[in-house]
């Protein structure tokens, strides 16, 4: 119990559990809209082609300041989209190969270019890493505000733009004819994500972001088939999880932070995916079984009634 409290009241652990939690909270939100699309991949390619922003930013102006650097992981990963967008709408390619090719040329750039900076005598270059397996300890309280500002932006506009996302989520085509404009929806939706994927880099990394955006809406889809239900569902999951990865590790010596939050989401998906009613593996099995038997007292009510 003692423990327990001095964990409550330790001001790194508050900051750390509360950046964690705005992560989850916010890709829980923006992971829904990725997954229903069949964009999931979407995360897994712009982090890891951020990487070569983090690296340029920090050549460029000398800085290891996290604002610099995430706003290099922001243009790169803007960058990837728009090269991933142009090549599914200009050539024949589809969008799971223009995903990875793409993803692999910006995420080998940035690992040529982190090698070459550690090269380089006196470049201060120490902590880069961070971006590639994330460190949510090294989180200060003003990459917490940066991340609650950010936050508020995106469910500001989640909001706004609701129904023209609901609707273009779902049928786009539909969107289309009674005005809206599919393109400039996606390009708006593609922005929000990339921006939700970077603001989570320090916690997590590069290579963990992509489970950080998708896990939460996966585990929350099994339970309901309503929109706002999910978001609210996979908001809520991405918020525990946040809350008690942060939690482990910090009760457990040497348990890195952006590990143990994928793991408890990971945790979360496997119980909504095996015990879920309706979607749940289990009920599907109990319900089949249940179908089973009931055909099988069926026939053989007709073979004592001579039918």
């Amino acid at each position: 119990m003692n423990t327990l409290t001095a964990l409550l009241t330790d001001y790194t652990f508050q900051t750390v559990a509360l950046g964690s939690a705005l992560l989850g909270l916010i890709s829980g939100v923006m992971g829904s809209f990725a997954v229903l699309r069949k964009q999931s991949l979407l995360g897994d390619g712009v982090s890891h082609s951020s990487l070569p922003g983090v690296v340029i930013a920090f050549i460029l102006l000398g800085s290891k300041n996290t604002e610099v650097l995430l706003a290099g992981a922001l243009i790169s990963g803007l960058l990837a989209t728009l090269f991933i967008v142009s090549i599914v709408r200009h050539s024949r390619i589809k969008f799971d190969s223009a995903l990875a090719l793409v993803m692999s040329v910006f995420f080998g750039l940035g690992m040529v270019l982190l090698t070459y900076v550690q090269k380089i005598p006196n470049s201060n270059q120490a902590g880069l890493k961070r971006f590639i397996f994330g460190q949510a300890s090294t989180l200060l309280q003003r990459d917490v505000i940066l991340m609650s500002l950010c936050g508020a932006v995106l469910i500001i506009l989640v909001i706004l733009f609701w129904k023209e996302f609901k609707l273009f989520t779902f049928d786009s085509e539909f969107a289309h004819s009674l005005g809206f404009s599919p393109g400039k929806l996606n390009l708006l939706l593609s922005f929000m994500i990339v921006l939700t994927i970077i603001i989570g880099l320090q916690t997590v990394g590069v290579i963990l972001m992509s489970a950080m955006l998708i896990a939460p809406a996966v585990a929350a889809r099994q339970w309901t088939n309503r929109l706002w239900v999910m978001v609210l569902l996979s908001a809520l999951f991405g918020t525990v999880s946040g809350i008690a990865g942060t939690a482990a590790s910090s009760l457990i010596t040497k348990l890195p932070t952006g590990p143990s939050i994928v793991v408890c989401v990971s945790a979360i998906v496997a119980v909504s995916v095996l015990f879920a009613p309706g979607r749940g593996i289990l009920h599907r099995l109990l319900k089949r079984r249940k179908n089973k038997l009931l055909l099988k007292s069926k026939r053989g009510v007709y073979d004592d009634s001579g039918i």
